[in-house]
């Protein structure tokens, strides 16, 4: 089986900056499509940004600019840089791997932006 497991939220100042990761594991790993999903308090979980096997990326219109997503495929890891952080970004962040027709969450890894 696949596991994601997310890391680097925390609580940051507005302005500030986070790096968040990624890693693929378990007995099963796959070179599928990534990507980093955000559910804010009372709201529906959304995009973030994607990035394929290859390195082709895309992202929400909100975070366009600020966040850049990578990944290492011989670490089976996928990154979120984020700058310029605002209260709006704050929410739960899950990693994604799409894998055929099926999705693997991970647990998710909480990013608060004082206000």
């Amino acid at each position: 089986q696949v596991q994601l497991v997310e890391s680097g939220g925390g609580l940051v100042q507005p302005g500030g900056s986070l790096r968040l990761s990624c890693v693929q594991s378990g007995s099963i790993f796959s070179s599928g499509a990534m990507g980093w999903y955000r559910q804010a308090p009372g709201k529906q979980r959304e995009l973030v940004a994607t990035i394929a096997f290859g390195g082709t990326t895309t992202y929400a219109d909100s975070v366009k600019g600020r966040f850049s997503i990578s990944r290492d495929n011989g670490k089976k890891t996928v990154y979120l840089q984020m700058v310029s952080l605002s209260p709006e970004d704050t929410a739960v962040y899950y990693c994604n791997l799409q894998v055929g027709f099926a999705h693997y969450w991970g647990k998710g890894t909480l990013v608060t932006v004082s206000s």
